[in-house]
C-alpha cells in the first residue's frame, strides 16, 4: 500500500510560488518541479513540466523519455511567447510499478530514500557546486554557504534537447521505505540530517512528516519556494 504526503509554500521571501508538484498513487507517478525565469514565468514552466510529464506517463511513455518532451514543450512555448529570457524548471520524479522504483530527475530537486533508518540521497545536483565537489575542490559543507550554489547547469526549457541529461536510477520498493522529493527550497534551509530525524518517526503520517519538514524550512529562514512529497510503502 502506497501512502503519501505533500505541500508547497511560497516561502518567506517571495511573493510567487514557482514550485510545482503531482502524486497519483494509481498512476504510480509523483513529482515536484522549481520554476525559474521572471515575469512569472517559472510559474508557467513548471506548471507545464508537470502537465506534458503526467500526460506522457498516461499515454505509455517512459519517464526520461516524458522528460524530455516536457523540455521540448517548455523551449517551444518560450518561443511563441517570443520572451526574452527562456524559461526553465528543474524536475525530479518518482514511478512506482509493482514493486520497483524508477527515479529521474533534471536541475537540483532533489530524491531521498529512507530506508532501515538510513537516508540517502539518490539524485545528484546539476549544479555548478556539484560540480566543483565533484572535482575535489568544494566540500559538501562549503557548497551549503557558495554564493554561486543556485546555480544550475541542466534545466527543462533552458537546456537544448541534444544536451539535456536526464538521469535515473531504479530499485526494489518494500515496505518501510520512503522516498523524499523536494525543491532545493526544502535542502537550503533544512540539512539531511533533520530530514532523516523527520523521516525516522513511524508514529506521524506522510503528511505530518512534509508538513513537519516544510515548517523547518520557514524557521529556517525561507528564503525561497518550498515543495515536498513523501511516499511510502507500507
Amino acid at each position: 500500500m502506497i501512502e503519501f504526503g505533500h505541500i508547497s509554500h511560497v516561502g518567506l521571501r517571495r511573493e510567487l510560488n514557482e514550485d510545482t508538484y503531482y502524486g497519483d498513487s494509481e498512476l504510480g507517478l509523483w513529482l515536484v518541479a522549481d520554476g525559474m525565469g521572471g515575469h512569472a514565468c517559472g510559474e508557467v514552466a513548471s506548471a507545464l513540466a508537470r502537465e506534458t510529464i503526467v500526460r506522457e506517463i498516461r499515454d505509455g511513455t517512459p519517464l526520461a523519455q516524458a522528460i524530455r518532451i516536457a523540455d521540448e514543450e517548455i523551449i517551444r512555448t518560450s518561443r511563441r511567447r517570443n520572451d526574452t529570457l527562456p524559461m526553465g524548471t528543474t524536475v525530479v520524479a518518482a514511478r512506482i510499478q509493482g514493486n520497483r522504483f524508477e527515479v529521474a530527475w533534471v536541475g537540483d530537486s532533489r530524491a531521498y530514500l529512507w530506508r532501515e533508518g538510513q537516508l540517502a540521497q539518490l539524485s545528484q545536483d546539476h549544479s555548478y557546486v556539484q560540480e566543483l565537489i565533484a572535482q575535489g575542490a568544494l566540500t559538501s559543507e562549503q557548497a551549503r554557504t557558495h554564493p554561486h550554489r543556485n546555480v544550475v547547469t541542466q534545466a527543462l526549457g533552458v537546456t537544448d534537447p541534444n544536451h539535456l541529461n536526464v538521469e535515473t536510477m531504479t530499485g526494489e520498493l518494500r515496505p518501510g521505505m520512503q522516498l523524499l522529493l523536494c525543491s532545493d527550497g526544502l535542502t537550503e534551509e533544512v540539512d539531511d540530517r533533520s530530514i532523516a530525524a523527520t523521516l525516522k518517526y513511524d508514529d506521524c503520517s506522510a503528511q505530518e512528516c512534509v508538513d513537519t519538514l516544510i515548517a523547518a524550512a520557514l524557521d529556517g529562514g525561507g528564503s525561497d519556494n518550498v515543495t515536498a512529497v513523501l511516499v511510502r510503502c507500507h
